[in-house]
């Protein structure tokens, strides 16, 4: 267990440097997160002493890398309490999962005149693949809306109304990125069974911040990439109910996902397998089980309130402040803070906090639907994570400070 929230930052190489001769102060982890030396480690010796292709060969490097690989997918049930890893289905990421639930599930289930329900507060991750499915099966979209206001919470009392109409599945965001938000994905997950509604949860912005439970939660699908929770880039998790995953068609076709081929037809694998044709992302999942053991060892219970205290402190710091417009919970957020400052552009306010090394993102952050709904074009944000501290909030807050003396 840490003890000093400073000390963890050793273990982070990157967190010490210099960006523009000024000392990193790196807030864009909602983007991406650090990798600690463990993760860089566990990638360097695969790829020393163990690289080979997986499942296919019968020599000893291949039969190591085949046992680290599988060995990442039990560890992925642990580490989301799933039943069992032929739950667990490796993707590139958050996006590749719900492009996967779309085509396969989507395509089966849903038909014309059906729903799909989402809130409007959804990345566009989670927007567009039931866009494209929707137009490619004559399935309408509706919304489950966000209250007026900065605040940004979900408008609940709607939920039933919009459940027992002809809606097929509920896809949410558990964590919202551009606001902070913490959705309550149990209790809608709830509502939507009640309803015979399925439900996918894109846990990106959650799964290495706080425990994660599949079967507390209640939901059918879960989604999340690695690199948020200092795994590698270009791998991530798709949890499926079992029953669901069995009789879901194939994503993609390959090798290593069939039983049997001949130019007539091929008969496929059962789940996980299935969904993963051709050679995977072996160091990839070999680098995530470094990443799980590694925020398990450091607690994500503990994680989370360490989030919450950076990001209850950036909010007091910033909306008190004259022409300083914040969004999101004023209490109870994820460790995100989105932000405006008056007369100044969210690309002219990162930029210049680039230049005194704090690391901020701009923009929608793929939220464009959110944002035209609270009448704003762009917010700077600064996301926090474990081996930020508090005095990293204290350095964005004079920085922003130096901002509004700029552009007075």
């Amino acid at each position: 267990m840490v003890e000093n929230w400073n000390e963890i930052r050793h273990d982070f190489p990157a967190l010490h440097q210099l960006v523009h001769g000024h000392p990193l102060v790196y807030l864009d982890n909602a983007a991406t997160t650090q990798k600690p030396n463990i993760v860089l480690e566990t990638l360097l010796h695969y790829y020393r002493h163990d690289n080979a292709n997986v499942h296919r060969g019968i020599h000893e490097l291949s039969n190591r890398a085949t046992t680290a690989y599988e060995a990442a997918r039990v560890r992925a049930v642990r580490f989301i309490h799933a039943r069992e890893s032929s739950e667990i289905i490796f993707t590139r990421g958050t996006t590749e999962g719900i492009n996967l639930v779309a085509a396969s599930w989507g395509m089966s289930h849903v038909k014309k005149g059906d729903e799909i329900l989402l809130t409007e507060m959804e990345h566009h991750s989670n927007l567009v693949p039931w866009q494209l499915l929707a137009e490619r099966t004559g399935a309408k979209l509706v919304f489950l809306p966000v209250t007026g206001g900065d605040e940004g919470l979900l408008d609940v009392d709607r939920l039933d109304s919009l459940l027992f109409r002809r809606v097929k599945l509920f896809a949410m965001v558990h964590i919202s990125n551009s606001l902070g938000t913490v959705n309550p994905v149990s209790w809608l997950c709830e509502r939507a069974r009640k309803a015979g509604v399925v439900t996918l949860v894109d846990a990106a912005q959650s799964a290495g911040h706080l425990p994660l439970d599949v079967q507390q939660i209640g939901c059918d699908f879960l989604v999340f990439s690695g690199h948020k929770l200092c795994g590698p880039t270009g791998i991530g998790v798709l949890y499926g109910r079992q029953e669901l995953l069995n009789e879901m068609p194939p994503y993609q076709g390959g090798g290593d996902m069939i039983l049997s081929v001949d130019y007539a037809a091929s008969r496929y694998k059962s789940a996980p397998h299935r969904f993963e044709a051709g050679t995977p992302d072996i160091s990839g999942a070999i680098g995530l089980h470094a990443a799980f053991d590694y925020l398990d060892e450091v607690g994500r219970d503990r994680i989370w309130e360490h989030d919450q205290l950076l990001a209850a402190c950036a909010h007091h710091g910033l909306k008190d402040k004259k022409g300083i417009r914040v969004f999101g919970p004023h209490a109870g957020r994820a460790g995100v803070v989105s932000f405006m400052v008056e007369g100044v552009h969210s690309h002219d306010v990162v930029t210049v906090a680039d230049q005194k090394g704090v690391a901020l993102r701009g923009g929608h952050h793929c939220t464009q639907p959110l944002f035209h709904k609270l009448g704003v074009e762009s917010t700077a944000r600064a996301s926090f994570y474990f081996y930020n501290t508090e005095e990293d909030v204290d350095r964005l807050i004079e920085v922003i400070d130096e901002v509004q003396r700029f552009f007075s």
